[in-house]
């Protein structure tokens, strides 16, 4: 982390997301690392100790992204960790996603102005 700049690591197997959500990021003071699956968040996540975490509920597998924060949780994640999701509203009346092991859901096409209202809540 350069200049004392919080940290997200974003992991979703959709380039075109990576690309647009580092631009938000970037654009407002914040580092991101990225992943292209879960395999890779993993070591991107404990090579780079992020300040935040977002992870995409569906990837390569169904469950890759479920599976990514509960590795997280097994390795004593104490940072926010988020689910980026088409289906965040019928996730959130159907599982209650701290039984998952999340702090939230985001609502894909991600609102930036949201994402960015959750970081400073979040993060400070």
């Amino acid at each position: 982390m350069q200049d004392n700049k919080k940290c997200i690591l974003y992991v979703d197997d959709d380039q075109d997301m990576l690309d647009s959500v580092r631009l938000i990021l970037e654009a407002n003071g914040y580092e991101m690392a990225e992943a292209g699956s879960a395999e890779e968040g993993l070591r991107v996540y404990k090579k780079t100790n992020p300040d935040f975490v977002i992870v995409d509920l569906m990837m390569e597998e169904v469950d890759a992204g479920t599976n990514f924060v509960k590795e997280l949780k097994a390795l004593g994640n104490k940072v926010p960790i988020y689910m980026l999701s088409s289906v965040g509203d019928q996730l959130n009346m159907s599982t209650d996603y701290h039984d998952l092991g999340l702090d939230g859901v985001l609502q894909k096409p991600l609102d930036p102005k949201h994402l960015l209202s959750v970081l400073k809540t979040k993060l400070g």
